[in-house]
């Protein structure tokens, strides 16, 4: 099986150890792995911000690397879902191009979907000796129904007790370019996750988009939390959650 991994700008550029986590855990389940050497954006923050031609020469540089895998698996359920749900929509009134748009939608996959509903994993690496919580990002809960795959790997990671937080399908604030647009909104969105997370009592919060977790710790450091971890569901389960 011939997997490409698609490992976001997020992750290239700000925590490529989860990159790194998301291939080992695809390779040691038996999966040739490939990371596309010419990937760059797949086109979501254009796409957001109304600018469409880019956004559809990014789809169709995207579309060209990645055609030719079995499968293609993302660490993100932001990016996973554009791919899949925004290409074949973006790139439809192209000749040249709708037919390939749509056949990489359909074989595109966030990391724990692919996990459970492909690989059907029964073990993962993954140690930790606490308590977690788990944050649903908009993008893979709603655009991908990202729930319960997550939840259903953390359960294999040994010595792990799951606690949910109150609104755990809640908005972190980030939004991308909202963050940076309403500054003040988002911060009031985080701080209610905050509070939720606090309130579960947990060791970590474990969530399956960078875009998320980064915000939220920030706002965790920046409220004097230090000691709550913050980790993206790859590392936890490849065992780099100690």
């Amino acid at each position: 099986m011939r997997v490409a991994l698609y490992v976001t700008c997020l992750v290239d550029l700000l925590r490529p150890e989860v990159g790194f986590a998301a291939l080992r855990l695809l390779e040691g389940q038996g999966c040739t792995v490939l990371v596309p050497p010419g990937q760059t954006c797949c086109g979501q923050p254009a796409w957001s911000a109304g600018d469409r031609p880019l956004a559809a020469a990014l789809a169709q540089k995207a579309v060209a690397e990645l055609e030719g895998f079995d499968h293609i698996v993302l660490p993100s359920g932001s990016c996973a879902d554009h791919i899949r749900n925004v290409y074949p929509e973006l790139l439809a009134g192209d000749p040249a191009w709708a037919e390939r748009a749509r056949t990489v939608a359909g074989r595109t996959r966030e990391l724990s979907d692919f996990l459970v509903n492909v690989l059907a994993v029964e073990a993962v690496p993954g140690r930790f000796a606490g308590t977690v919580t788990v944050h649903d990002s908009c993008k893979g809960r709603r655009g991908l129904g990202i729930k319960a795959q997550p939840r259903r790997l953390l359960a294999k990671v040994a010595g792990l007790e799951l606690r949910e937080m109150a609104e755990a399908e809640e908005c972190c604030g980030f939004g991308g370019a909202f963050a940076v647009d309403f500054p003040a909104i988002s911060t009031a969105i985080v701080d209610r996750k905050c509070q939720a997370i606090a309130a579960s009592g947990a060791d970590a919060v474990v969530g399956g988009d960078l875009g998320c977790l980064l915000n939220i710790e920030g706002r965790l450091r920046r409220r004097g939390d230090e000691a709550t971890r913050v980790l993206h569901i790859a590392e936890m389960l490849a065992g780099e959650g100690g």
